[in-house]
Order: structure tokens, then C-alpha cells, then sequence
């Protein structure tokens, strides 16, 4: 009877329920979840809350901040569309709005939540231990009054339902093109964040480490490579061209360069004025005529001058003597010319 009753204690305390564990850290994506969605949800909001809920379906589906959530088997999911691909959120992350909705509004409310009030948030930090309670201190405790307004409901996504349904890869680039809003709860933006890339952008390596590795090594150049001069054996040594040092390179490029001096323009020498040349000839002609005189006097023989009173007197010249007078008065002339 003893065994019995101690057999019995330790089935009795192994099937008691255990605190739930808790790990701290972002999601990751999963698709074990019973959500499998064809068209649109119908979605509510809950009174007094910035949050929806989708009243016509069995499961505990909400919309709060420009995600949809669920919860389901202890756990909570993320997504930007309204049939995944789903993210789990650890309950370190979940924001403290979607964590105050009343129990009523959980459509299918797991085992625990029996004996819970309707009208009142789940006890969240008896279900999750008290070292959740201690982090996430205050959550049940807010003004009422002063509720953020709701986020605008993605209704562009109605558009796209059973075999029109979006990939992974094609959900950012709608989402991004048809819907403005942007996430108010920082924990909402930290999902956002963390949502994992998409299959492009997963496929391309970090632009970084590509530029890095291309410095590193740098690829081969395509061109073909010029084959060696072949040297003889026969032929001297050729001596090694000496190079120039830079300043005389550069004067020798800018000596053709420089241009040839052009001539300097013809100026036309004008004769000057010629003033009246009649007064200088008749000042050269008695010049003239004083030379003549006295050399006439001097060529002239003593036998003409002493013959000359005897020829006068009887009135008749040698025929000689008048030649060279006339010749010397030609001459004269001549020279006055």
C-alpha cells in the first residue's frame, strides 16, 4: 500500500502544470501555424482599444500597429500580411496594447484562461512567471483616456486572395507601394526590423566585403600579354638609354611649341615736302660761275695775253683761241647745270 501511495505522488507531480519559459530574443519564421487563410478577414475593432480582431474566425487573430498577430498554442505571431508567412514573437516583445485585450475577445482562448474574468486582461504575469511580471512591470496599469487612435486597416490586400496571393519576396514591394502608415510602438518597429530579407536581397553579398576582396585581389586583366624581344648572342651589348632629367624634357616639348616672333608691319616712307628748288639752283649757278672764272684766267698761255692788245688793235682772233674760249663757255655751262 505504501509503494502504491508513492507511485501515485510522483505521477501527481510530474502532471502538475509547470510555469511557462520564457526566452528572451526576436522571432524567427515558422509556418507551423494553423492560420491558413484564402480571402480577406473580416476585421473589428475592439471597443476602446487601438486594436482589431477578426470576429468570424476560430482562432485568436488581431491587427494592431500595421501587423496582424496571433496567438496560438502558448505562443505569439507576427505577419505584414494577412495569411503569413508568420513570425514568432517571444513574450519579452509583444506590445503592451495587444497584451490588455480583453479575454472575450480571444475566439479561441486556451485551457488556462478558464476562470478568468471577460471584461479583463489575461493574467499574463501568473501564466509567465514572475520574472516576465518583474520586466514587463506596470503593463496592466494605463489611462484609458488618453488611447493612441488605430492604425488604417491594409484593405489593398482584399485585392489579393487564393491563387493571387503574394510570395515572401513580392509582400515588401506592395506593401511598401500601397501602404503609408508607419509603425507608432517602437516594439512594432523593432518587428518590422527584424523581419528576415528577402530571397534577392539574401543572395547578394554584402557590398563591403565585395569591394574589400576586389582590392585584395584584383582580377587579371583579359588583354593578351605582348610576347619578349628575343636578345642574340652575336649582337654587342646595347648601351642603356639615359634618361633626361624632367626640366629638360619640358623645355624640349615647349621649344617647337613656341611660336616664331612675327615681323613688325611696314611703315611707307613719304618723301618730304620739297620746298621751292629755284633759289638753291641760282645759289649753285654763281657758285658755279665764280669756280669758272678764275680757272679760265689760269689756263690761259702768257704768249695769248701779251698777243692779245696786238689783236684787238688790228681787230681779227686766231681761229684756235675762239675755239677754246667757245669750249670753255660749254664746259662752264655744263657745270652750272
Amino acid at each position: 500500500m505504501r509503494k502504491q501511495l508513492i507511485v501515485l505522488g510522483i505521477l501527481l507531480h510530474f502532471a502538475a502544470p509547470a510555469p511557462a519559459q520564457v526566452s528572451f530574443g526576436f522571432g524567427f519564421q515558422t509556418d507551423n501555424i494553423s492560420i491558413s487563410l484564402s480571402t480577406y478577414p473580416n476585421l473589428v475593432r475592439v471597443p476602446g482599444y487601438p486594436v482589431y480582431y477578426a470576429s468570424g474566425l476560430n482562432s485568436n487573430y488581431f491587427f494592431y500597429d500595421g501587423l496582424y498577430w496571433v496567438f496560438e498554442t502558448d505562443r505569439w505571431y507576427s505577419s505584414s500580411w494577412y495569411n503569413g508567412p508568420w513570425m514568432m514573437v517571444d513574450p519579452e516583445f509583444v506590445p503592451l496594447y495587444l497584451l490588455r485585450v480583453p479575454v472575450r475577445y480571444y475566439r479561441r482562448p486556451p485551457a488556462f484562461f478558464i476562470g478568468w474574468q471577460a471584461n479583463s486582461p489575461p493574467r499574463w504575469g501568473d501564466h509567465w512567471g514572475n520574472d516576465w511580471a518583474q520586466h514587463r512591470s506596470g503593463w496592466d496599469r494605463w489611462n484609458r483616456r488618453a488611447m493612441p487612435a488605430p492604425a488604417p486597416l491594409p484593405t489593398y490586400q482584399r485585392k489579393y486572395s487564393g491563387d493571387r496571393y503574394p510570395s515572401r519576396d513580392q509582400q515588401p514591394i506592395l506593401q511598401q507601394r500601397n501602404y503609408r502608415h508607419e509603425a507608432r510602438d517602437p516594439l512594432v518597429r523593432q518587428q518590422f526590423q527584424a523581419a528576415p530579407p528577402t530571397r534577392s536581397q539574401s543572395e547578394q553579398p554584402p557590398r563591403g566585403r565585395e569591394e574589400s576582396q576586389h582590392r585584395r585581389n584584383p582580377a587579371p586583366s583579359t588583354a593578351p600579354s605582348r610576347p619578349a624581344p628575343e636578345v642574340r648572342q652575336d649582337a654587342p651589348p646595347v648601351a642603356p638609354q639615359v634618361r633626361q632629367p624632367q626640366r629638360e624634357q619640358k623645355r624640349e616639348r615647349q621649344i617647337p611649341e613656341q611660336k616664331q616672333p612675327q615681323p613688325a608691319p611696314r611703315v611707307e616712307e613719304r618723301p618730304a615736302p620739297r620746298d621751292n628748288p629755284q633759289p638753291q639752283r641760282e645759289s649753285n649757278r654763281e657758285n658755279m660761275r665764280q669756280q669758272i672764272e678764275p680757272n679760265q684766267q689760269r689756263a690761259q698761255p702768257p704768249s695769248e695775253n701779251r698777243s692779245g692788245p696786238r689783236q684787238a688793235e688790228s681787230g681779227e682772233q686766231h681761229p684756235g683761241q675762239k675755239r677754246e674760249r667757245d669750249n670753255a663757255d660749254e664746259r662752264g655751262q655744263g657745270r652750272g647745270r
